[in-house]
């Protein structure tokens, strides 16, 4: 794809979003909008094949703040209509030479459109890698990001798992070896770019580099096509993987896994992995960032006079708990190493909360040890300091 046809891309009108949207609605839309259009989820559709693969672009370049910068200011820069420059900045197109910007020819190698393409093309051909060649050798181009999701238990959250994943990529087409021709016959060079896979597009003072059209950039041109990928040199392959979910991992976060994404082409690096986690929720234990919280139980006697009781920790056996005497409903304690575990390989805490009960049925020895309770504290009125303060206001 040449420079121009990505800077006339609106990669915000891809993902749905304003162009003053924050990474966060970025990052939301694209999530939404993946799990839409993602090939698993679309098997034999190529339509939404090409519209997830847009939508990825358009993530790649917006959710990375460097790059959306230089893309807005190049959206800028060359503003609307893209037309072709005119000497001396007159009428439409840029107001100056760009021979003028590289100092004129002899000062650089290369000719002016290379010049402009090497400039630009760090900031449009990352990831998909260049298309443009050297000699007879197609450059290296990255594999495609992958995006996938998984479902853990609440343990195997905190404690990190290892899942197997079924991931479908387009890899080098097995029946021809990645050439796009069918079997024992071979591409030919092809005579419009001599094998480089790149054409330039005058425009006036300079041009833009871009593939060649009628190789599509291979530098190569096939006769007589591979049956199984249609001449394209690329096929679907599906592959199980074993994915190390880190520890501590939460409830909708992104797992990266560098290096396990679509494989690379003419000896590229691999994309990425992205895996979407889920969480399911614990019957007794919640999480507060890398704490883990517990309710306990305890009765009025247990409060009001102390006691020592035992709490249950996620894993082992379970650890005693000192309850002072005089202990309020909700008060929370801490019981340290024995949450979430972090990054660095140290673990949080163990939030207990203790919730007085109150019994719900009475023997008559109780009532009437409660209502002796009740009398020996009559002159006591938890609620006198509150009118008071009430009335205050």
């Amino acid at each position: 794809m040449s420079t121009k046809d990505y800077l006339e891309k609106d990669y915000y009108a891809v993902l749905g979003v304003p162009k003053t949207a924050t990474a966060e609605e970025i990052k939301k839309a694209y999530r939404k909008l993946a799990r839409q259009y993602h090939p698993d989820a679309n098997q034999g559709d190529s339509a939404k094949e090409a519209r997830f693969k847009e939508i990825s672009e358009a993530n790649d370049v917006l959710s990375d703040s460097k790059r959306r910068k230089e893309y807005d200011e190049a959206r800028t820069l060359f503003g609307s209509g893209m037309g072709a420059p005119r000497p001396g900045g007159g009428g439409g197109g840029f107001p100056f030479d760009f021979g003028d910007l590289f100092g004129g020819t002899g000062q650089h190698s290369g000719s002016t459109s290379e010049r402009i393409g090497d400039l630009f093309g760090g900031l449009f051909n990352r990831g998909g890698g260049s298309t443009r060649t050297t000699g007879t050798t197609t450059r290296p181009r990255r594999g495609q990001d992958i995006e996938s999701e998984v479902t853990l238990s609440f343990t195997e959250a905190v404690e990190g798992h290892t899942v197997s994943l079924r991931l479908t990529t387009s890899s080098a087409c097995k029946a021809c070896s990645g050439t796009g021709a069918k079997a024992g016959t071979t591409p030919r060079v092809c005579p419009t770019c001599e094998g480089t896979g790149a054409a330039s597009r005058n425009l006036g003072n300079f041009a833009f580099s871009e593939p060649c059209r009628d190789c599509k950039g291979r530098g190569l041109l096939v006769d007589d096509p591979c049956q199984v990928c249609d001449g394209s040199g690329r096929a679907k392959s599906t592959r199980t993987i074993q994915a190390r979910i880190p520890a501590g991992v939460a409830d909708g976060q992104r797992v990266k896994l560098k290096g396990k994404g679509a494989p690379g082409e003419n000896g590229g690096p691999a994309g990425d992995l992205y895996i979407q986690t889920h969480v399911k929720p614990h019957a007794v234990f919640g999480r507060s960032g890398d704490n883990l919280t517990i309710t306990v139980p305890v009765t009025f006697t247990e409060a009001a006079l102390g006691a020592e009781i035992k709490v249950p920790v996620l894993k082992g056996l379970p650890v005693t708990l000192r309850i002072p005497a005089g202990t309020p409903n909700g008060r929370t304690f801490r019981v340290r190493g024995r949450g979430a575990t972090r990054k660095d390989g140290t673990k949080g805490d163990l939030l207990a909360s203790v919730e007085v009960l109150v019994p719900q049925e009475l023997d008559d020895k109780s009532r009437e040890l409660l209502n002796e309770f009740r009398t020996a504290t009559a002159n006591e009125d938890p609620r006198a300091d509150l009118i008071q303060r009430a009335r205050s206001e």
